[in-house]
């Protein structure tokens, strides 16, 4: 197996919340993450306040954070939040969510598929300018509730024309928690095996009760590159009503030891962390 890429996700946590959280301790939270070891970090998102308004203090975290060895990755949805985005040092990932789920799409960044598309490489040369990264996430890959067409070929199908721009960063969303084991090792299956030189991850929402069948599955069949949540908080507001969190970091590391799998998590550093997102969720709702 290739060495574990590990992303934890305040930013996915958090942006769900009504009551806004401070800024300082998003800092003090974000800081604590930065300690554990993560390979990257998804610290927040440069997109209109209207739409998430918690996370309209991203630039004002960002220039407060302390030195860190981890990647820092900022979700964008547009070609405006990726110049923005571009303009920090410390930025080292952007983020954007591609849905093959018409309807999701233009639920999540207001553009149709073929729009996103042309967004996408529009970000792409963004990036490039900036020597930054694109990760896009394939959002909806594993299905969708609005009842749009969805098979297995066409998430592939997606993947090959994000990959005709360059795209070398590609993670497998499952935004409501719709994936299961088998459709899990089906579809990276297929990926895997066509992109044989791209990175390819896992962004997966789930019920705390299929966590461990999921990330087991998705190891198990080759992947490395997982997203995760300290305790599964958080869900995307533009999915449906009821949020399915993400994957919960602390199942996920228990996963790891128990299966005797090297991580690079400092546990000491993450309990301080899991204290803090104690602190943050039972007080900001």
């Amino acid at each position: 197996m290739k060495p574990l890429i590990l992303t934890e996700c305040p930013r996915d946590a958090m942006q769900g919340l009504h009551d806004f959280v401070p800024t300082e301790l998003k800092v003090k939270f974000i800081d604590a993450i930065l300690a554990c070891g993560f390979s990257r970090i998804d610290f927040g998102s440069f997109v209109s306040p209207k739409a998430i308004p918690q996370m309209q203090d991203t630039a004002n975290v960002l220039d407060q954070l302390q030195d860190s060895d981890s990647q820092l990755l900022a979700i964008i949805a547009n070609e405006r939040g990726a110049t923005e985005a571009s303009k920090f040092d410390r930025i080292q990932f952007l983020g954007y969510p591609f849905s093959i789920s018409e309807t999701f799409q233009k639920r999540n960044t207001n553009a149709s598929i073929e729009e996103s598309l042309e967004r996408v490489q529009s970000i792409q040369n963004i990036a490039l300018k900036a020597n930054k990264k694109l990760l896009v996430y394939l959002s909806m890959a594993f299905g969708n509730p609005y009842g749009d067409p969805w098979h297995p070929d066409i998430a592939l199908e997606w993947a090959k024309r994000l990959n005709s721009y360059g795209i070398q960063h590609l993670s497998l969303a499952d935004t409501i928690g719709i994936s299961t084991k088998a459709n899990i090792e089906y579809l990276f299956g297929i990926l895997s095996q066509e992109f044989e030189n791209i990175e390819i991850g896992m962004h997966l929402h789930s019920t705390e009760a299929l966590v461990i069948e999921k990330i087991d599955a998705a190891y198990r069949c080759g992947c490395s590159v997982f997203d995760m949540a300290i305790q599964g908080f958080g869900g995307c507001p533009m999915a449906e009503d009821k949020l399915t969190g993400n994957l919960n970091t602390n199942l996920v590391l228990k996963y790891f030891e128990d299966n005797h799998i090297s991580h690079p998590i400092s546990m000491p550093a993450f309990f301080k962390a899991n204290a803090i997102a104690n602190e943050i969720f039972s007080k900001y709702h």
